[in-house]
């Protein structure tokens, strides 16, 4: 009898220290735990991301309840295995952090934010449609919905809550100040994000870009074509033209602002908060032409009359020709 005492207080000894011991991975790791998971997946999901001692350990004391448990948890260095089992045995999520920027298209977005959750790309433009036309939003002008951020949502958040989510900041983020902002230019919200998007593409340099956005939208006022390089590219597909062809200025496209007057139907990238009060604040000039200078360092020589905005074209079009770049 004093054996099996000795043999159970040992064994019992052990459950307790390897309920309290503590996660030993160098960094936190997340354990990513499915919806239709059953609970051997749940437990080889739990040893892959945790290592095979300590994930087990947490598998044997999780409860088992897979419905409950779906999500994902960050479970850091020093983490007991019974609080971390407690915790996923709860459905105690650890929020996801989604952050973007420098983003052009809809699916570079979609596939961004995708990574971090469940869901998939397909159904998060699924959602961003079905909330776009329910607010009055077409696809073009999906783009001027996002506000790149930091937010935070759970892994196991459907597409439409995350849309939801960021269609709200959107709407935080044009409060009465930038919207009486917009109204004094004449464009509404969505024509600024359109505006800040071509602005952005334009040039690299914050302190250029208000000058931009202030030269568009005296041509705007003028009635004057944008003939903006930016949408042509965006409407050949080509961002990465070097140089805007005139077969590429011939494109039948409403994206193509040498041939359509106005601002485009929408953004050509999600534009940043920056550039977007880069347009709302935009300093007067009476400046309508720019081109890339000559010494190709990414900034633009500007110019009133065209005389000298043709005196400028003709130094960058030398400098191209010099470089050999057709």
């Amino acid at each position: 009898m004093a054996v099996v005492a000795l043999i159970a207080a040992a064994a019992g000894a052990w459950w307790v220290y390897g309920a309290t011991r503590g996660f030993d991975g160098a960094e936190a790791a997340w354990v990513r735990i499915p919806g239709g998971a059953t609970k051997a997946q749940v437990a080889d999901s739990l040893r892959s991301a945790l290592g095979g001692r300590f994930g087990a350990r947490v598998a044997s004391l999780w409860n088992g309840d897979t419905k409950v448990s779906r999500g994902a948890y960050l479970v850091e260095p020093g983490d007991r295995a019974w609080r971390v089992a407690r915790r996923i045995g709860q459905g105690r999520q650890t929020p996801v952090r989604l952050t973007f920027n420098n983003i052009r298209t809809l699916r570079q977005l979609a596939d961004r934010l995708s990574r971090r959750m469940e869901f998939g790309s397909a159904e998060f433009l699924a959602a961003a449609d079905s909330l776009g036309r329910a607010e009055g939003v077409t696809r073009e002008q999906l783009p001027a919905m996002f506000v790149p951020d930091t937010y935070e949502a759970y892994w196991t958040d459907s597409p439409a809550k995350v849309v939801g989510m960021l269609f709200g900041y959107r709407g935080r983020f044009w409060n009465e100040e930038r919207r009486a902002k917009a109204e004094a230019l004449g464009i509404t919200p969505v024509q600024v994000a359109t505006l800040a998007s071509i602005v952005e593409e334009e040039s690299n340099a914050a302190d250029e870009r208000p000058l931009i956005a202030r030269l568009y939208l005296n041509r705007l006022e003028r009635g004057m074509p944008l003939q903006a390089d930016p949408t042509v590219k965006f409407a050949c597909g080509d961002f990465a033209a070097r140089r805007v062809t005139g077969a590429m200025l011939r494109k039948d496209s409403p994206y193509n602002t040498y041939k359509v007057r106005g601002l485009p139907p929408g953004p050509i990238r999600v534009p940043s908060k920056s550039g977007i009060d880069a347009v709302l604040d935009a300093p007067g000039h009476d400046w309508i032409y720019m081109c890339a200078k000559s010494d190709f360092s990414g900034r633009h020589a500007f110019a009133a009359d065209f005389a000298s905005h043709a005196r400028n074209a003709a130094a960058y079009r030398r400098a191209l020709d010099a470089r050999g770049i057709r």
